[in-house]
Protein backbone atom coordinates (compact mmCIF):
# COMPACT_ATOMS: atom_id res chain seq x y z
CA UNK A 1 0.00 0.00 0.00
CA UNK A 2 2.93 2.38 -0.59
CA UNK A 3 1.68 3.84 -3.68
CA UNK A 4 -1.27 5.04 -1.72
CA UNK A 5 -0.98 8.22 1.01
CA UNK A 6 -1.73 7.88 4.45
CA UNK A 7 -5.27 9.46 4.37
CA UNK A 8 -6.43 6.96 1.41
CA UNK A 9 -4.80 3.93 3.52
CA UNK A 10 -6.53 4.85 6.62
CA UNK A 11 -10.09 5.80 5.09
CA UNK A 12 -9.56 2.59 3.23
CA UNK A 13 -9.04 0.57 6.89
CA UNK A 14 -11.64 2.67 8.61
CA UNK A 15 -14.63 2.14 6.26
CA UNK A 16 -13.17 -1.35 5.29
CA UNK A 17 -13.31 -2.66 8.93
CA UNK A 18 -16.07 -1.11 9.68
CA UNK A 19 -18.41 -2.29 6.59
CA UNK A 20 -17.30 -5.79 7.33
CA UNK A 21 -18.00 -5.53 10.87
CA UNK A 22 -21.84 -4.53 10.01
CA UNK A 23 -22.20 -7.23 7.38
CA UNK A 24 -21.28 -9.97 10.21
CA UNK A 25 -23.89 -8.54 11.99
CA UNK A 26 -21.63 -6.58 15.16
CA UNK A 27 -23.64 -4.18 16.47
CA UNK A 28 -22.88 -0.26 14.99
CA UNK A 29 -21.37 0.99 17.83
CA UNK A 30 -18.95 -1.49 18.74
CA UNK A 31 -18.77 -1.76 14.73
CA UNK A 32 -17.83 1.89 14.95
CA UNK A 33 -15.47 1.62 17.74
CA UNK A 34 -13.32 -0.94 16.72
CA UNK A 35 -12.94 0.55 13.26
CA UNK A 36 -11.84 3.83 14.44
CA UNK A 37 -9.08 1.89 17.38
CA UNK A 38 -8.26 -0.14 13.69
CA UNK A 39 -7.69 3.36 12.19
CA UNK A 40 -5.74 4.81 14.52
CA UNK A 41 -3.46 1.54 15.74
CA UNK A 42 -2.07 2.10 11.80
CA UNK A 43 -0.40 5.37 13.36
CA UNK A 44 -0.08 4.63 16.77
CA UNK A 45 0.61 1.80 18.56
CA UNK A 46 -2.52 -0.08 19.61
CA UNK A 47 -2.41 0.26 23.55
CA UNK A 48 -1.93 4.21 22.59
CA UNK A 49 -4.89 3.89 19.91
CA UNK A 50 -7.23 1.79 22.43
CA UNK A 51 -6.17 4.94 25.27
CA UNK A 52 -6.94 7.24 23.07
CA UNK A 53 -10.06 6.64 21.58
CA UNK A 54 -11.45 5.58 25.26
CA UNK A 55 -10.83 8.85 26.08
CA UNK A 56 -12.24 10.68 23.32
CA UNK A 57 -15.45 8.37 23.91
CA UNK A 58 -15.71 9.58 27.21
CA UNK A 59 -14.73 13.13 26.65
CA UNK A 60 -17.19 13.29 24.08
CA UNK A 61 -20.16 12.35 26.10
CA UNK A 62 -18.97 14.68 29.17
CA UNK A 63 -21.44 17.30 27.66
CA UNK A 64 -24.67 19.06 29.52
CA UNK A 65 -26.55 19.22 26.07
CA UNK A 66 -26.37 15.54 25.45
CA UNK A 67 -28.60 15.25 28.69
CA UNK A 68 -31.07 16.55 26.57
CA UNK A 69 -31.73 13.34 24.79
CA UNK A 70 -32.03 10.73 27.75
CA UNK A 71 -35.29 13.36 28.88
CA UNK A 72 -36.92 14.09 25.25
CA UNK A 73 -36.71 10.21 24.93
CA UNK A 74 -38.69 9.48 28.62
CA UNK A 75 -41.34 12.30 27.76
CA UNK A 76 -41.72 10.28 24.15
CA UNK A 77 -42.43 7.22 25.93
CA UNK A 78 -44.73 8.69 28.79
CA UNK A 79 -46.38 10.63 25.75
CA UNK A 80 -47.13 7.17 24.05
CA UNK A 81 -48.58 5.66 26.40
CA UNK A 82 -50.78 9.02 27.37
CA UNK A 83 -53.39 8.84 24.98
CA UNK A 84 -52.07 12.31 23.89
CA UNK A 85 -52.00 10.56 20.07
CA UNK A 86 -55.29 10.05 20.27
CA UNK A 87 -56.35 13.58 21.20
CA UNK A 88 -53.68 15.30 18.21
CA UNK A 89 -55.50 12.95 15.67
CA UNK A 90 -59.06 14.26 16.91
CA UNK A 91 -57.70 17.73 16.38
CA UNK A 92 -56.30 17.03 12.78
CA UNK A 93 -59.63 15.60 11.73
CA UNK A 94 -60.60 19.51 12.13
CA UNK A 95 -58.25 20.73 10.25
CA UNK A 96 -57.55 18.18 7.26
CA UNK A 97 -61.33 16.68 7.43
CA UNK A 98 -63.04 18.30 4.35
CA UNK A 99 -59.94 17.58 2.03
CA UNK A 100 -59.52 14.80 -0.55
CA UNK A 101 -58.69 12.29 1.45
CA UNK A 102 -59.52 13.13 4.77
CA UNK A 103 -58.00 10.23 6.48
CA UNK A 104 -54.94 10.33 4.45
CA UNK A 105 -54.37 14.51 5.80
CA UNK A 106 -55.24 13.48 9.17
CA UNK A 107 -52.39 11.40 9.01
CA UNK A 108 -50.38 13.56 8.12
CA UNK A 109 -51.02 15.96 10.20
CA UNK A 110 -51.20 14.17 13.37
CA UNK A 111 -47.32 12.95 12.44
CA UNK A 112 -46.59 16.14 12.26
CA UNK A 113 -47.94 17.48 15.77
CA UNK A 114 -46.99 13.82 17.63
CA UNK A 115 -43.65 13.72 16.08
CA UNK A 116 -42.82 17.44 16.99
CA UNK A 117 -43.64 16.65 20.25
CA UNK A 118 -41.93 13.54 21.18
CA UNK A 119 -38.82 13.80 18.74
CA UNK A 120 -39.26 10.22 17.17
CA UNK A 121 -40.21 9.43 13.86
CA UNK A 122 -40.88 5.79 14.77
CA UNK A 123 -42.63 6.54 17.87
CA UNK A 124 -44.77 8.88 15.52
CA UNK A 125 -45.46 6.31 12.82
CA UNK A 126 -46.24 3.33 15.54
CA UNK A 127 -48.53 5.48 17.50
CA UNK A 128 -50.28 7.31 15.13
CA UNK A 129 -50.35 4.68 12.32
CA UNK A 130 -51.82 1.96 14.88
CA UNK A 131 -55.10 4.49 15.30
CA UNK A 132 -55.27 5.77 11.66
CA UNK A 133 -54.53 2.22 9.74
CA UNK A 134 -58.05 0.42 11.05
CA UNK A 135 -59.67 3.66 10.40
CA UNK A 136 -58.43 4.32 6.60
CA UNK A 137 -59.12 0.34 6.34
CA UNK A 138 -62.84 0.66 7.25
CA UNK A 139 -63.63 3.70 4.98
CA UNK A 140 -62.18 1.90 2.07
CA UNK A 141 -58.46 2.93 2.06
CA UNK A 142 -56.23 1.29 -0.17
CA UNK A 143 -53.84 -0.40 3.03
CA UNK A 144 -50.75 0.00 1.23
CA UNK A 145 -51.40 3.88 0.44
CA UNK A 146 -52.46 4.54 4.10
CA UNK A 147 -48.96 2.50 4.74
CA UNK A 148 -46.79 4.67 2.28
CA UNK A 149 -48.86 7.96 3.95
CA UNK A 150 -47.73 7.39 7.49
CA UNK A 151 -44.34 6.27 6.89
CA UNK A 152 -43.99 9.45 4.23
CA UNK A 153 -44.70 11.91 7.16
CA UNK A 154 -43.54 10.63 10.55
CA UNK A 155 -39.90 11.67 9.61
CA UNK A 156 -41.66 15.39 10.20
CA UNK A 157 -40.86 15.34 13.53
CA UNK A 158 -37.50 14.81 13.26
CA UNK A 159 -37.38 18.54 11.83
CA UNK A 160 -39.62 20.12 13.87
CA UNK A 161 -38.36 20.80 17.36
CA UNK A 162 -37.73 20.01 19.83
CA UNK A 163 -35.63 17.16 18.05
CA UNK A 164 -33.29 15.34 19.44
CA UNK A 165 -31.66 14.56 16.05
CA UNK A 166 -30.72 18.28 16.36
CA UNK A 167 -29.04 18.56 19.14
CA UNK A 168 -26.59 15.45 17.76
CA UNK A 169 -25.85 17.81 15.08
CA UNK A 170 -25.02 20.57 17.28
CA UNK A 171 -22.56 18.23 19.35
CA UNK A 172 -20.69 16.94 16.64
CA UNK A 173 -20.84 20.35 14.56
CA UNK A 174 -18.60 21.97 17.20
CA UNK A 175 -21.55 23.60 19.20
CA UNK A 176 -23.96 25.13 16.67
CA UNK A 177 -26.64 26.53 18.81
CA UNK A 178 -29.39 24.65 19.29
CA UNK A 179 -32.27 26.88 19.62
CA UNK A 180 -31.35 28.18 15.91
CA UNK A 181 -31.00 24.51 14.75
CA UNK A 182 -34.69 24.32 17.00
CA UNK A 183 -36.30 27.50 14.62
CA UNK A 184 -34.58 26.41 11.41
CA UNK A 185 -36.59 22.78 11.07
CA UNK A 186 -39.90 24.75 11.31
CA UNK A 187 -40.22 25.90 7.54
CA UNK A 188 -38.52 22.30 6.15
CA UNK A 189 -40.53 20.20 8.51
CA UNK A 190 -43.93 21.64 7.24
CA UNK A 191 -42.82 21.49 3.54
CA UNK A 192 -42.34 18.17 4.00
CA UNK A 193 -45.56 17.54 5.64
CA UNK A 194 -46.72 19.52 2.53
CA UNK A 195 -45.23 17.66 0.13
CA UNK A 196 -46.48 14.56 1.33
CA UNK A 197 -49.79 15.68 1.81
CA UNK A 198 -50.02 17.19 -1.54
CA UNK A 199 -49.64 13.42 -3.30
CA UNK A 200 -51.74 12.02 -0.63
CA UNK A 201 -54.43 14.63 -1.99
CA UNK A 202 -53.74 14.02 -5.81
CA UNK A 203 -54.07 9.95 -4.94
CA UNK A 204 -57.29 10.35 -2.51
CA UNK A 205 -58.69 12.53 -5.46
CA UNK A 206 -58.43 10.35 -8.22
CA UNK A 207 -59.52 7.17 -6.14
CA UNK A 208 -62.38 9.21 -4.78
CA UNK A 209 -61.24 8.40 -0.79
CA UNK A 210 -64.68 9.89 1.19
CA UNK A 211 -64.26 13.49 3.18
CA UNK A 212 -64.91 13.78 7.27
CA UNK A 213 -68.38 14.79 8.24
CA UNK A 214 -68.04 18.13 9.59
CA UNK A 215 -68.80 18.40 13.34
CA UNK A 216 -70.84 20.46 15.04
CA UNK A 217 -69.33 24.01 16.45
CA UNK A 218 -69.85 21.83 19.65
CA UNK A 219 -67.43 19.30 18.80
CA UNK A 220 -64.81 21.91 17.37
CA UNK A 221 -63.94 23.53 20.52
CA UNK A 222 -64.49 20.45 22.39
CA UNK A 223 -61.68 18.73 20.42
CA UNK A 224 -59.53 21.65 20.11
CA UNK A 225 -59.85 22.08 24.28
CA UNK A 226 -58.68 18.18 24.71
CA UNK A 227 -55.70 18.65 22.58
CA UNK A 228 -54.93 21.90 23.85
CA UNK A 229 -52.66 20.80 27.04
CA UNK A 230 -50.07 18.56 24.84
CA UNK A 231 -49.98 21.41 21.94
CA UNK A 232 -49.21 23.47 25.21
CA UNK A 233 -46.04 21.85 25.49
CA UNK A 234 -44.70 23.29 22.44
CA UNK A 235 -44.83 26.46 23.51
CA UNK A 236 -43.42 26.01 26.80
CA UNK A 237 -40.68 24.33 25.08
CA UNK A 238 -40.03 26.56 22.15
CA UNK A 239 -41.16 30.00 23.92
CA UNK A 240 -39.22 28.93 27.01
CA UNK A 241 -36.07 28.45 24.98
CA UNK A 242 -35.86 31.34 22.49
CA UNK A 243 -37.19 33.46 25.63
CA UNK A 244 -33.98 32.35 26.78
CA UNK A 245 -35.51 31.34 29.98
CA UNK A 246 -34.24 27.82 30.17
CA UNK A 247 -31.77 26.00 28.14
CA UNK A 248 -31.99 22.84 25.48
CA UNK A 249 -31.25 20.85 27.90
CA UNK A 250 -33.73 22.00 30.95
CA UNK A 251 -36.14 22.21 28.05
CA UNK A 252 -35.82 19.06 28.24
CA UNK A 253 -36.49 18.08 31.85
CA UNK A 254 -39.84 20.92 31.69
CA UNK A 255 -40.71 18.04 29.53
CA UNK A 256 -40.57 15.08 31.19
CA UNK A 257 -42.22 17.02 34.11
CA UNK A 258 -45.27 18.46 32.15
CA UNK A 259 -45.66 14.96 30.09
CA UNK A 260 -45.91 13.27 34.19
CA UNK A 261 -48.31 15.70 34.93
CA UNK A 262 -50.77 15.38 31.38
CA UNK A 263 -50.35 10.85 31.53
CA UNK A 264 -50.49 10.21 35.30
CA UNK A 265 -52.46 13.27 36.95
CA UNK A 266 -55.31 15.18 34.32
CA UNK A 267 -55.41 12.25 31.90
CA UNK A 268 -54.62 8.99 33.92
CA UNK A 269 -53.88 6.83 31.00
CA UNK A 270 -50.64 5.82 32.79
CA UNK A 271 -50.47 4.95 36.10
CA UNK A 272 -47.54 5.15 38.99
CA UNK A 273 -46.80 1.40 38.84
CA UNK A 274 -46.54 1.93 35.10
CA UNK A 275 -43.90 4.14 35.46
CA UNK A 276 -40.69 1.81 36.11
CA UNK A 277 -41.31 0.12 32.79
CA UNK A 278 -41.65 3.10 31.12
CA UNK A 279 -38.52 5.01 32.48
CA UNK A 280 -36.59 1.51 31.70
CA UNK A 281 -37.36 1.44 28.28
CA UNK A 282 -36.60 4.74 28.11
CA UNK A 283 -33.30 4.24 30.19
CA UNK A 284 -32.47 1.13 27.51
CA UNK A 285 -32.81 3.62 24.56
CA UNK A 286 -30.63 6.10 26.08
CA UNK A 287 -28.20 3.47 26.95
CA UNK A 288 -27.86 2.58 22.93
CA UNK A 289 -28.64 6.04 21.70
CA UNK A 290 -25.09 7.50 23.91
CA UNK A 291 -22.94 4.50 23.40
CA UNK A 292 -23.54 5.37 19.60
CA UNK A 293 -23.22 8.89 19.96
CA UNK A 294 -19.65 7.62 22.39
CA UNK A 295 -18.45 5.67 19.96
CA UNK A 296 -19.13 7.72 16.98
CA UNK A 297 -17.47 10.57 18.35
CA UNK A 298 -14.11 8.26 18.82
CA UNK A 299 -14.79 7.55 15.03
CA UNK A 300 -14.79 11.31 14.37
CA UNK A 301 -12.13 11.87 15.59
CA UNK A 302 -10.04 9.39 14.35
CA UNK A 303 -10.91 10.60 11.23
CA UNK A 304 -9.59 14.26 11.63
CA UNK A 305 -6.15 12.50 12.99
CA UNK A 306 -6.05 10.90 9.59
CA UNK A 307 -7.28 13.63 8.30
CA UNK A 308 -9.37 11.39 6.01
CA UNK A 309 -12.13 15.05 5.70
CA UNK A 310 -9.32 16.74 4.26
CA UNK A 311 -9.06 14.24 1.48
CA UNK A 312 -12.57 13.85 0.84
CA UNK A 313 -13.07 17.40 0.70
CA UNK A 314 -10.03 17.28 -1.81
CA UNK A 315 -11.77 14.63 -4.19
CA UNK A 316 -14.82 16.75 -3.89
CA UNK A 317 -13.30 19.56 -5.09
CA UNK A 318 -11.45 17.62 -7.86
CA UNK A 319 -15.08 16.76 -9.25
CA UNK A 320 -15.63 20.19 -9.80
CA UNK A 321 -15.20 23.88 -8.83
CA UNK A 322 -19.29 24.36 -9.18
CA UNK A 323 -20.75 24.69 -5.66
CA UNK A 324 -24.66 23.43 -6.92
CA UNK A 325 -22.52 20.74 -8.52
CA UNK A 326 -20.63 19.56 -5.30
CA UNK A 327 -23.79 20.01 -2.94
CA UNK A 328 -25.53 17.77 -5.39
CA UNK A 329 -22.80 15.20 -5.26
CA UNK A 330 -23.37 15.20 -0.98
CA UNK A 331 -26.89 15.38 -1.36
CA UNK A 332 -26.11 11.81 -3.42
CA UNK A 333 -24.03 10.45 -1.25
CA UNK A 334 -26.38 10.94 1.94
CA UNK A 335 -28.97 9.87 -0.18
CA UNK A 336 -27.54 6.32 -0.51
CA UNK A 337 -25.72 6.55 2.88
CA UNK A 338 -29.21 6.90 4.34
CA UNK A 339 -30.35 3.68 2.73
CA UNK A 340 -28.37 1.30 4.88
CA UNK A 341 -27.20 3.33 7.67
CA UNK A 342 -29.53 4.74 10.71
CA UNK A 343 -30.06 8.16 11.15
CA UNK A 344 -28.15 9.17 14.51
CA UNK A 345 -24.21 6.91 13.37
CA UNK A 346 -24.89 8.38 9.92
CA UNK A 347 -25.18 12.21 10.92
CA UNK A 348 -22.52 11.21 13.30
CA UNK A 349 -20.05 9.75 11.60
CA UNK A 350 -20.31 12.18 8.12
CA UNK A 351 -21.12 15.43 9.87
CA UNK A 352 -17.30 16.06 10.41
CA UNK A 353 -16.44 14.26 6.59
CA UNK A 354 -19.14 17.20 4.38
CA UNK A 355 -19.37 19.65 6.90
CA UNK A 356 -16.09 21.41 6.40
CA UNK A 357 -16.53 20.98 2.30
CA UNK A 358 -20.15 22.96 2.89
CA UNK A 359 -18.59 25.50 4.97
CA UNK A 360 -15.52 26.08 2.57
CA UNK A 361 -18.23 26.51 0.00
CA UNK A 362 -19.69 29.11 2.03
CA UNK A 363 -22.94 27.66 3.17
CA UNK A 364 -24.04 28.42 6.78
CA UNK A 365 -23.53 25.51 9.10
CA UNK A 366 -27.42 25.64 10.79
CA UNK A 367 -28.80 25.48 6.83
CA UNK A 368 -26.28 22.52 6.08
CA UNK A 369 -27.67 20.85 9.56
CA UNK A 370 -31.15 20.95 8.79
CA UNK A 371 -30.69 20.19 5.11
CA UNK A 372 -28.28 16.85 6.19
CA UNK A 373 -30.90 15.82 9.03
CA UNK A 374 -33.68 16.14 6.19
CA UNK A 375 -31.46 14.31 3.96
CA UNK A 376 -31.16 11.42 6.41
CA UNK A 377 -35.09 11.74 7.49
CA UNK A 378 -35.70 10.11 3.37
CA UNK A 379 -33.07 7.33 4.72
CA UNK A 380 -35.54 6.44 7.54
CA UNK A 381 -38.19 5.76 5.08
CA UNK A 382 -36.34 3.99 2.41
CA UNK A 383 -35.81 0.00 2.37
CA UNK A 384 -33.25 -1.98 3.19
CA UNK A 385 -32.74 -0.35 6.48
CA UNK A 386 -35.78 2.43 6.93
CA UNK A 387 -37.03 1.54 10.48
CA UNK A 388 -39.79 3.71 9.80
CA UNK A 389 -40.93 2.15 6.91
CA UNK A 390 -41.08 -1.39 8.56
CA UNK A 391 -42.80 -0.20 10.90
CA UNK A 392 -45.63 1.60 9.19
CA UNK A 393 -45.77 -1.97 7.51
CA UNK A 394 -45.95 -3.39 10.69
CA UNK A 395 -49.21 -1.37 12.44
CA UNK A 396 -50.75 -1.19 8.77
CA UNK A 397 -50.47 -5.03 8.24
CA UNK A 398 -48.74 -4.60 4.90
CA UNK A 399 -45.87 -6.36 3.37
CA UNK A 400 -43.01 -4.32 2.50
CA UNK A 401 -43.26 -5.00 -1.16
CA UNK A 402 -46.56 -4.07 -1.26
CA UNK A 403 -45.50 -0.62 0.08
CA UNK A 404 -42.49 -0.03 -2.40
CA UNK A 405 -44.91 1.08 -5.42
CA UNK A 406 -47.13 3.63 -3.37
CA UNK A 407 -44.22 5.46 -1.55
CA UNK A 408 -42.84 6.10 -5.41
CA UNK A 409 -44.96 9.40 -5.73
CA UNK A 410 -43.85 10.53 -2.00
CA UNK A 411 -40.12 9.73 -2.44
CA UNK A 412 -40.30 12.59 -5.72
CA UNK A 413 -42.28 15.05 -3.27
CA UNK A 414 -39.84 14.83 -0.71
CA UNK A 415 -36.65 14.45 -2.73
CA UNK A 416 -38.16 17.87 -4.55
CA UNK A 417 -38.34 19.69 -1.77
CA UNK A 418 -34.98 18.82 -0.35
CA UNK A 419 -33.48 20.08 -3.74
CA UNK A 420 -35.52 23.60 -2.35
CA UNK A 421 -34.29 23.13 1.32
CA UNK A 422 -30.44 22.37 -0.18
CA UNK A 423 -30.69 25.76 -2.62
CA UNK A 424 -32.86 28.49 -0.67
CA UNK A 425 -30.76 28.51 2.64
CA UNK A 426 -33.75 31.47 3.24
CA UNK A 427 -36.34 28.03 3.99
CA UNK A 428 -33.75 27.21 6.72
CA UNK A 429 -32.78 30.59 7.66
CA UNK A 430 -35.48 32.46 7.68
CA UNK A 431 -37.05 32.40 10.75
CA UNK A 432 -33.78 32.28 12.61
CA UNK A 433 -33.24 35.73 11.25
CA UNK A 434 -36.24 37.02 11.83
CA UNK A 435 -36.76 35.31 15.27
CA UNK A 436 -33.55 35.14 16.93
CA UNK A 437 -31.99 37.78 14.76
CA UNK A 438 -29.07 35.27 13.70
CA UNK A 439 -26.59 36.53 11.21
CA UNK A 440 -25.18 33.66 9.87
Amino acid sequence: MEFLSSELQSGLILFGVFGVLVTLGVPISFAIGLAATATITFLISFDQALFVVSQKMASGLDSFTLLAIPFFILAGNIMNSGGIARRLIELAKIVGGRLPGALAHVNVLANMLFGSISGSAVASAAAIGGIMSPLQRKEGYDPAFSAAVNAASCPTGMLIPPSSTLIVYSLISGGTSVATLFVAGYLPGILMGLGVMVVAGIVAAKRGYPLIPLPSFKEILFKIADAFLPLLLIFIIMGGIIGGVFTATEASAVAVVYTLLLAVGIYREVKVTDLPTIILESAITSSIVLLLIGCSIGMSWAMTFSDIPYAIGEALANVSENPFIIMLVINICLLVIGTFMDMTPALLIFTPIFLPVATELGMDPVHFGIMMTYNLCIGIITPPVGSALFISCSVGKVAIQDLIKPMLPFYAAVISILMLVTFIPEISLFLPRVILGYGG
